[in-house]
């Protein structure tokens, strides 16, 4: 790793601030500021972090203006069409591809931590029907916590293994519970036999009226829409989960906090309010006069599922997710499915508009994985908690990376304050 010099001067008082900027393995170099404040009382201002570097990763590398995402190196195009999610997770948290050897042990142990403690369970019944999925699979992750407390040390080795292994295997449980109560249906365990995305259809859909036949094409589209979706460098979540797990909190409570962050319609939202702009433009015929309102500046319109805060180019993941949308449509006799027709359609026409050429607005991967849901017969609702799941791994792997760095410190952000200066207390009957 190289390093560049830099120094800032006060020009009134001729102060001095020696900095070096810190150089990695790809990508912009990074000025180390953290001697502003004692050479020159000095903060930065960047909101939302647009220009600043919050930790050193080795996780996920994300060129926005090229459209590359590689996890740990690997472009996302051939983990995609190589891999599985389970060798994803792996290879995420353990920053190598599994030998084959390797892969077994870490699936089977995924396998064998699926079901959830029957105490557990039963909080589900504590909820109101028709409670949002993601309130409640934030509220039972956080839970976790007073079941396995020991083996929460952070600084044991073993203990995040386990962990590890403990938050993968559960969180599909966690998610179909959660789904199964919004059904009034009820909770199917799951079983050892099947691999990871069988598994979690199979508790989704299954009944004790009826056994559940997984189909290999729905599988196979949910393993693929997990692993484009299992990490994103340091996104909003994700950074929710460095932050609060900083301050050396249980690891359950970092997950559940990343779980709240991504619901936010600004992040996990996404795909869920694509399918929602689809059905209000309705047909293909209304689409020129939707995209009127999306360029018109009085109005508030937006184009949803194009266009996105890093990738400055094609979405790598939409590229591929596009293929698949097409081949799980046929499969499920959904050809004919006018939403998909309509996303196609919504996609020819804004990717020939010279104003969203010029805005560099182009489909992301939140565009065509909520058809491909909606397809998989998952509702609107539990869209962000399928997110979730996928994001759970990159959650992992930026966790441990954090928990086993000597040189982690609590995150504490600094601010610029524009409030009253000091000012004396009145009181009350003196006020007007």
């Amino acid at each position: 790793m190289t390093t560049k010099k830099y120094e800032l001067v006060e020009l009134d008082s001729g102060r001095k601030s020696a900095m070096e900027a810190r150089s990695g393995t790809l990508g912009p170099d990074c000025l180390n500021i953290a001697g502003l404040s004692k050479d020159l009382g000095l903060f930065t201002f960047d909101p939302g972090f647009m220009a600043t570097a919050a930790c050193e990763s080795r996780v996920t590398f994300i060129d926005g203006d090229e459209g590359v995402l590689l996890y740990r190196g690997y472009p996302i195009e051939q983990i995609a069409t190589k891999s599985s999610f389970i060798e994803v997770a792996y290879l995420l948290i353990h920053g190598e591809l599994p030998t084959s050897q390797q892969l077994e042990q870490f699936d089977h142990a995924i396998r064998y931590h699926t079901m959830i403690n029957e105490s557990l369970l039963r909080f589900f019944n504590g909820f109101h029907h028709d409670a949002h999925p993601m309130a409640m699979v934030s509220a039972v992750i956080a839970s976790m916590a007073a079941f396995y407390h020991d083996s929460m040390d952070n600084h044991n080795p073993r203990h995040r293994e386990i962990f590890a292994h403990r938050i993968l295997a559960k969180i599909p449980t966690i998610a179909a519970a959660s789904f199964k109560h919004n059904r009034g249906q009820p909770f199917i365990y799951p079983r050892n036999d099947l691999d990871y995305c069988s598994n979690m259809l199979r508790m989704f859909f299954a009944t004790p009226a009826a056994e559940y036949e997984v189909d290999p094409v729905a599988a196979q589209a949910l393993d693929l829409l997990l692993i484009l979706h299992a990490d994103h460098e340091q996104n909003a979540s994700t950074s929710t989960v460095r932050l609060a797990g900083s301050t050396g909190t249980n690891p359950y409570a970092a997950i559940s906090s990343g779980v709240s962050a991504l619901w936010g319609p600004a992040h996990g939202g996404a795909n869920e309010a694509v399918l929602a702009m689809l059905e209000e433009i309705g047909t293909v015929d209304n689409i020129q006069k939707f995209l009127a309102r999306v360029k018109d500046k009085q109005g508030n319109t937006k184009l949803m599922g194009f266009g996105h805060r890093v990738y400055k180019n094609f979405d790598p993941r939409a590229k591929i997710i596009r293929e698949m949308c097409h081949k799980v449509l046929a499969r499920l006799g959904h050809t004919d499915n006018p939403l998909f027709e309509l996303a196609l359609r919504l996609e020819e026409i804004a990717l020939k508009d010279e104003y969203f050429i010029a805005r560099k607005l182009y489909p992301n991967v939140d565009f065509y994985s909520g058809v491909i849901y909606s397809a998989l017969g998952i509702p609107r609702s539990m869209f962000t908690v399928m997110f979730a799941i996928a994001r759970t791994a990159g959650w992992v792997a930026h966790w441990q990376e954090m928990i086993a760095d000597p040189a982690m410190k609590i995150g504490r952000p600094r601010q610029l304050y524009t409030g009253p200066v000091q000012r004396e207390y009145v009181d009350i009957e003196k006020r007007d």
